[in-house]
């Protein structure tokens, strides 16, 4: 039954992509599809260019230019900068987003709605999948991933010191697994690093503590809560018990430093998302066969581990666009075609770049996705990744606010780790702050 269900829904989602393609065909001309992206947006470029030699008989004559920004804040800038001044043919047809900036460019009319279309397919994926992209009740967003925060531990250093990887399945025991490993390696051995920029916030906070103890930066009518919040004290006294017990070692993350520290065995874990694992192979493949993957751990009266992080793609609203309807064919194709994901997923490993795992229940069946991969020892990453997204914690409301939002909590989070105030202090002036500058965002 389960191999018919598999053919039955790959079937009815490529009916769907052929659709789509017909559409493309009929409406794309010649010329340059182009898309705004961040991060290492080289490696994701290459699945659409290999979509397009693929597929030359519906897209005979056009090209893909993948342009790299800063970040989510630089493409929405400029995007709202080029749409603003009517400068359309400087826009780009497709870019990289995420919730806050989705819909703060949807706000602006800057996004096509594409909810019949997501309709349509909705039912293709697994459960959760587009819970962070609707918008006052309309989706302006496509996803390409969902990954969830795990747990990355140097195998080898829990051998060494007699430690049960297990231990680390609560915070509580992830907390005492840091205490014994800095008293049996005599001070060496960090459970784990932070960072003393604002990626404390991003990578601890927002993605990490907060959704897992349920927190919140405003309640439901929009009132800035986080001050009083009794998640967001956890989430916070969670993190200033790992700072304050010295058992995070100060470290820019994706810095040679922190990758050297892991060599060196001063850094046993990483608690961040599964895009942990690009990072992992590329940087310290000389490390292959040590590491080994967890879910995340939980706070044992909650339940739930660590909250998705979805990676989200729209399609920019530009006048006399033409390449709406090809990019939704290419993006169906991503999901729904196990052999052009294979191509490209096999491609990005040889080089030791990113890949995601399928969002799809049907693609999610093929024991390709179930592997064992050498640098995990034999482990398979990529089903210990689908693991980790069993009883996820749901991430926190986003509202238009949020982009400054976490500039504010960042920034006192910094002066915390900086030494210059206490972690009550910093979360009193995220809440002061909070209020004198948005006061009251409005419910979502």
């Amino acid at each position: 039954m389960k191999k018919r269900y598999f053919g039955l829904a790959i079937l009815a989602a490529m009916l769907v992509s052929l659709a789509a393609v017909s559409c493309s065909k009929k409406e794309s001309t010649a010329g340059k599809m182009v898309m705004y992206g961040y991060g290492q947006p080289q490696y994701w470029a290459k699945f659409f260019t290999n979509y397009l030699a693929d597929h030359q008989d519906t897209t005979k004559g056009v090209t893909f230019e993948m342009i790299q920004t800063e970040g989510e804040a630089d493409a929405r800038q400029k995007i709202q900068m080029s749409f603003t001044a009517g400068a359309y043919n400087d826009l780009p047809d497709v870019t990289m987003t995420q919730p806050v900036s989705m819909q703060a460019l949807a706000e602006g009319g800057v996004l096509m709605d594409v909810t019949d279309f997501v309709n349509q397919n909705k039912n293709l994926f697994i459960p959760g999948t587009f819970d962070e992209i609707e918008y006052k009740g309309k989706y302006f967003a496509l996803p390409t991933s969902l990954r969830p925060q795990l747990i990355f531990y140097n195998a080898e250093l829990f051998e060494q010191y007699g430690i049960d990887p297990a231990e680390m399945d609560t915070f509580d025991g992830y907390i005492e697994v840091g205490r014994k490993l800095k008293r049996l390696s005599g001070g060496k051995t960090y459970l784990s690093y932070v960072d003393p920029r604002s990626q404390t916030w991003r990578y601890w906070g927002r993605r990490g503590l907060m959704p897992q103890a349920g927190a919140k930066i405003w309640d439901d009518q929009g009132n800035v809560v986080i001050d009083t919040d009794p998640g967001a004290k956890r989430a916070f006294t969670t993190f200033a018990t790992l700072f304050e017990e010295n058992l995070l070692l100060k470290s820019r993350i994706m810095e040679p430093p922190l990758y050297e520290s892991c060599r060196n065995g001063e850094v046993a874990t990483f608690y961040i998302g599964a895009f942990w694992d690009e990072f992992l192979r590329m940087n310290l493949p000389d490390m292959a066969g040590k590491w080994r993957v967890r879910p995340a751990p939980m706070y044992q009266d909650i339940g739930r581990r660590g909250a998705p992080v979805i990676a989200i793609e729209a399609i920019v609203n530009k006048p006399n666009g033409k390449y709406a309807d090809l990019y939704k064919a290419m993006w169906l194709d991503f999901h729904t075609n196990p052999d052009s994901r294979k191509k490209w997923t096999d491609e990005m490993e040889a080089q030791n770049a990113p890949y995601t795992n399928p969002i799809t229940t049907a693609m999610l069946d093929d024991p390709y996705w179930k592997e064992p991969s050498p640098y995990y020892g034999g482990q398979s990453f990529r089903e210990a990744e689908g693991f980790g997204l069993q009883d996820a914690a749901v991430n926190m409301r986003v509202t238009v606010d949020d982009a400054e939002a976490d500039s504010i909590i960042s920034s006192e989070l910094e002066k915390y780790v900086a030494g210059d105030q206490t972690m009550n202090q910093a979360i009193q002036n995220m809440g002061k702050v909070l209020r004198d500058r948005i006061g009251k965002t409005s419910a979502k």
